[in-house]
C-alpha cells in the first residue's frame, strides 16, 4: 500500500494528463486526437508556459511572484508604445525586456533587503506596474504602428510546429537547465530547501533571491511581448489572468517527477493539463463558465490526491 501511494504521490499528475487526454482522445477522436490539434495545443499552452516557469523559479526558492501577469500586461504596452514611436523591432523588444527585468530586481532587493514578504512586495511593485500600464495606454487597446516582421515572432510557423511552441521549448529547457546542471541553480535549490542552513554552508543568499526575481520578470516581459505579437493589439489588463493558471500549473507540477518540490518538468505538465482541458472541453461544446468549474474540480482532485498519497506514505 505504501508503495503504491507513494507511486501516486510522485506521479499522479502525470497519470492525471494521460486519462485526460486518453478521454478526450475517446469522445472526438476526430476533433481532438489529431497532429494539427495537439499541434495547437501546444501554441495555447506556450504563453502560460513560459509565465509559469518565471513562477517556479522563484518557488524554487520558497518565495511568491505576484507581479508576473502585471508584468506581463506592461510589457505588451511598453513594446507596442515603442514600435509606434519607430523604434526597431529589436531594440523595442530588449529596452522593454531590460525595463521588466529592472522592476523583478527592484521586487528582489524589496524582499531581501527590506525583509518583506514576497507576496506582499511583489503584489505591491505588480500593482503599481499594473498603473504605469494603463497610464502608458490611456486605458485603450492599442493595435496601430505594430509592424508585421513583430508579429512573426508568434505567428509564423517553423514548417509545422508553431514559433510560440518553439519559444516556450527554448524558456522550458533554459530554465530546467539552470536549475538541474547549474551551480546557480543548485544554489537556488539550497536556498529553497533551508535557507538557514544554506547560509551556514556558506551559499550566497542576497544576490541569488535578487536575481531571480529579475529572471522571473524577464520571462514575464517575453511572455507580454509574444502575447502582444500573437495578439496584434494590446490591453493594459491583459496579462493579468495568467497569474492564478501559472500557480495552478506549478502546484499541480509539484507532485511529478519531485515530489512536493516545484520543478520546471512538473510545472509543464501542469501547463498540459490546463490547455488540454480547455481545448478538449471547447471541442466538446462545453460553456465557458462550467469549463472553468471543471478546471478547477480538477486541480482540487489532484490536490487531494497527492494529500491522501502523502498520508498513506506514512
Amino acid at each position: 500500500m505504501a508503495t503504491e501511494a507513494r507511486l501516486i504521490e510522485r506521479f499522479g499528475t502525470p497519470a492525471a494528463l494521460a486519462v485526460i487526454v486518453l478521454g478526450f482522445a475517446l469522445a472526438r477522436p476526430d476533433a481532438f486526437a489529431t497532429a494539427a490539434n495537439l499541434l495547437n495545443v501546444t501554441q495555447q499552452m506556450a504563453i502560460l508556459a513560459i509565465v509559469a516557469a518565471a513562477a517556479t523559479l522563484v518557488m524554487v526558492i520558497g518565495e511568491f511572484d505576484l507581479s508576473v501577469g502585471f508584468i506581463a500586461s506592461l510589457a505588451g504596452v511598453l513594446v507596442v508604445k515603442l514600435l509606434a514611436a519607430g523604434t526597431g523591432i529589436a531594440p523595442a523588444i530588449l529596452l522593454t525586456l531590460l525595463a521588466c527585468t529592472a522592476i523583478g530586481a527592484l521586487n528582489g532587493l524589496v524582499v531581501r533587503g527590506l525583509r518583506a514578504p514576497s507576496f506582499i512586495a511583489t503584489l505591491a511593485l505588480g500593482t503599481i506596474a499594473s498603473g504605469i500600464a494603463y497610464w502608458l495606454s490611456g486605458g485603450a487597446s492599442l493595435f496601430q504602428g505594430i509592424p508585421p516582421g513583430f508579429t512573426a515572432l508568434a505567428r509564423t510557423p517553423l514548417g509545422l510546429v508553431p514559433v510560440l511552441t518553439l519559444w516556450m521549448l527554448a524558456v522550458l529547457l533554459a530554465a530546467g537547465g539552470t536549475l538541474a546542471l547549474t551551480v546557480f541553480g543548485r544554489r537556488l535549490i539550497a536556498i529553497g530547501s533551508n535557507r538557514e542552513a544554506a547560509h551556514l554552508s556558506g551559499v550566497p543568499i542576497g544576490r541569488p533571491v535578487v536575481v531571480v526575481f529579475a529572471l522571473s520578470a524577464a520571462l514575464s516581459g517575453l511572455a507580454g511581448v509574444l502575447l502582444a505579437a500573437r495578439l496584434g493589439s494590446v490591453q493594459h489588463t491583459m496579462g493579468e489572468s495568467l497569474l492564478l493558471p501559472a500557480y495552478a500549473a506549478v502546484f499541480l507540477g509539484m507532485t511529478a517527477f519531485r515530489g512536493g518540490r516545484p520543478n520546471i518538468l512538473g510545472t509543464a505538465v501542469g501547463v498540459a493539463i490546463i490547455a488540454v482541458l480547455a481545448n478538449g472541453l471547447t471541442i466538446l461544446n462545453i460553456d465557458p463558465f462550467f469549463q472553468k468549474m471543471v478546471t478547477g474540480a480538477i486541480i482540487i482532485a489532484a490536490v487531494m490526491l497527492r494529500r491522501f498519497g502523502m498520508a498513506a506514505a506514512r
